[in-house]
């Protein structure tokens, strides 16, 4: 598995430093007739599938495009809110693709000091004197590894083109087993 995302949050629980090393896949693209048999709403300022699950399309999917046009959050390339564009059975049969949206500014900074606090309780909670907290977290669909530097400082000009290369050169080896 390949590396999606690095990173770097300091002792405080601030991300300090955001790299995405991934393109968000197109999951499903469907053609629908009205009335839409899927029921959408607006969270976090994109339109979301909400209920109705079918032909790859899952609930918490965003709505990625119309009609082979990208989609800007919750409105269409013209501008058209897609909750009301969607609503109008003259617009119908419409192409929508849907599959995960990119994180926002904002969705960044609060997993990694979520995950930051998840890690200190952990620290604290562990039955081990001197526990480094945790290590990694894994899902049926990532795992997420924890890495801690020594000195508690990571970030130096070059850090940013030498952690390009790792992941490069990471990508090329594929020495990332399933799961990893």
């Amino acid at each position: 598995m390949a590396i999606f995302s690095v990173y770097v949050v300091n002792k405080a629980g601030g991300l300090i430093y955001q790299y995405d090393n991934y393109v968000p896949r197109a999951e499903a693209e469907k053609t629908f007739s009205y009335p839409l048999d899927l029921v959408l709403k607006i969270h976090d300022e994109k339109v979301v599938v909400s209920f109705g699950q079918r032909d790859g399309i899952r609930v918490g999917h965003a709505l990625l495009s119309i009609n082979g046009v990208d989609v800007n959050g919750k409105f269409t390339a013209d501008g058209k809110e897609i909750i009301e564009y969607l609503k109008d059975s003259t617009n119908y049969p419409v192409s929508i693709r849907f599959g995960r949206a990119r994180l926002s500014s904002n969705e960044k900074l609060m997993l990694a000091s979520m995950f930051h606090s998840l890690f200190a309780i952990g620290s604290q909670l562990s039955p081990e004197v001197g526990s480094s907290g945790i290590e990694m977290l894994e899902t049926d669909m990532f795992k997420l590894h924890c890495f801690q530097t020594l000195t508690g400082k990571a970030m130096c000009e070059l850090f940013d083109q030498n952690l390009k290369g790792a992941l490069e050169i990471a990508e090329k080896a594929a020495n990332f087993g399933p799961g990893s």
